[in-house]
């Protein structure tokens, strides 16, 4: 696996920066497993103003841990990235999501965590986001990038922000045996793919 994901980020190669009209941060929202790893390592990449854990996929009503643990309401675990395009663009962010930041190819589960909620998903914020998705998963299909097929969907639907308890998780617990076991190796491999856009 780890020669999938070196494979992953140098045929996704640097995609440049240009200049534009639009707004001064943008959002993006993926989900790729237990939010918290997620979401350490987006608060690592520079050109990153603020990620938040939560929730996308289901309903407002059942957006709270207990329910999602249930596997029934359609959430995905996720993150909500809001990001200066500026200094970091979609595709950059799509690069680090399938190359550093989780298994493209676990269905419904990532690591020790198995069920729905932790799917690999995209949910595009608008109809740019939606066909770059697709084309990073076609080139990453057709390149044979990974060992196994890539199952991560594109999906619709709201994002609602988790518990307090689930924010800045990694960063208040930095000793915890799950962060240890399982996101500290994702900083690991975002700081050896991607040294230009990490940040300390």
């Amino acid at each position: 696996m780890k020669r999938a994901f070196a494979l992953t980020a140098a045929l996704l190669g640097a995609a440049p920066l240009t200049a534009s009209d639009r707004p001064a941060f943008q959002t993006a929202v993926l989900a790729g497993g237990c939010f918290w790893g997620m979401e350490a390592v987006f608060e690592h990449v520079k050109g990153v103003r603020e990620v938040v854990s939560g929730y996308a996929g289901g309903s407002a009503r059942d957006a709270r841990y207990d329910r999602v643990s249930s596997e029934r309401t359609g959430h995905a675990e996720a993150i909500r990235i809001s990001y200066d395009p500026g200094q970091i663009n979609y595709d950059r962010l799509l690069q680090i999501y399938f190359s550093a930041a989780h298994d493209p190819t676990q269905l419904n589960r990532q690591g020790p965590d198995e069920g729905p909620s932790y799917r690999s998903a995209i949910f595009p914020q608008d109809p740019a986001q939606t066909r770059a998705a697709k084309a990073w998963i076609d080139r990453l299909t057709k390149a044979k990038a990974f060992p196994r097929p890539i199952v991560t969907r594109i999906e619709s639907g709201s994002f609602y922000p988790a518990e307090a308890e689930h924010q800045d998780f990694m960063r208040r617990n930095p000793r915890h045996p799950y962060i240890l076991a399982h996101d500290v190796p994702k900083l690991a491999r975002l700081k050896k793919l991607f040294p230009a856009f990490y940040r300390k």
